[in-house]
């Protein structure tokens, strides 16, 4: 797998998953899959202009804390599945880790899961947007 082992072994597995995939289709169905059970949704009651992600092509919008412990909690809502999926997966890379760790958060995971060939360009846009509006607001909690 290569630099896996600079992830978690929760975006690995991730990881693995999209890799066994045998098409494109199947990794879009893998993504609503993720966007479907996303570990901190975040509502769109809670949808704002301050949390909106600028640059993405659908609405999308994110809201990032500190849980007791310190640790990082990204929730994020769009109302794109693709979009979705993304930031579920981000959540899944991020959340719980210290701020200082977040704020250098490397996105690369996205081209082993093979999502990089199949996103568009203003989609990935859009997807480093949002990453970098999470790694912007991560240093801002440290």
């Amino acid at each position: 797998m290569g630099d896996s082992d600079k992830w978690s072994d929760e975006v690995a597995t991730i990881i693995d998953r999209f890799q066994s995939c045998f098409d494109t289709m199947e990794r879009y169905e893998l993504l609503f899959e993720y966007a479907n059970e996303h570990p901190s949704a975040l509502s769109v009651d809670e949808w704002d202009d301050e949390n909106m992600v600028h640059g993405c092509q659908s609405r999308a919008h994110v809201e990032c804390s500190l849980d007791p412990q310190g640790g990082f909690i990204a929730k994020g809502g769009a109302d794109a599945q693709i979009v979705q999926g993304l930031m579920a997966i981000t959540a899944i890379a991020v959340n719980g880790l210290p701020p200082s760790d977040v704020a250098n958060h490397d996105p690369s995971y996205v081209e082993e899961m093979g999502l990089s060939q199949i996103l568009t360009p203003s989609r990935a846009n859009g997807f480093m947007n949002m990453v970098k509006k999470v790694k912007e607001e991560a240093s801002s909690l440290m």
